[in-house]
């Protein structure tokens, strides 16, 4: 079960006849965590090149900030995590998804599991 939380700020706005009013702001954040395997990596040099590239590809393709948070050292397991931002739940679902096919698209990686969370 995934548990969403939804951030709010509340910001100040003034009009032409100086008054003053407070909007509010809504935005939703999601956070993946993609754990890999990649097969044919012998070494951690070929294990972050295959990394680096699925990074530089999610990054700018869904304008994601994206980084490898775990099993730095293990030569073919990675964690990544993909942070999103978006005032459209929908949209980032939709994104989810697509994120998801990219990986499985990409044949020098196997996707383990990809776990969201709501922040």
């Amino acid at each position: 079960m995934v548990f969403g939380r939804i951030t709010s700020h509340f910001t100040l706005i003034r009009d032409s006849a100086d008054i003053i009013q407070f909007k509010k702001i809504i935005m939703h954040i999601l956070l993946i965590k993609l754990n890999l395997f990649i097969p044919n990596a012998h070494s951690l040099k070929e294990k972050r090149r295959e990394i680096k590239s699925l990074k530089d590809r999610l990054s700018s393709r869904f304008n994601a900030s994206v980084a490898e948070v775990d099993m730095l050292d293990s030569w073919q397991k990675s964690v990544i995590g993909v942070c999103l931002l978006s005032n459209d739940k929908s949209y980032l679902d939709k994104q989810y998804s697509l994120i998801e096919t990219v990986v499985f698209e990409y044949a020098e990686l196997e996707l383990i599991s990809a776990d969201r969370e709501w922040l």
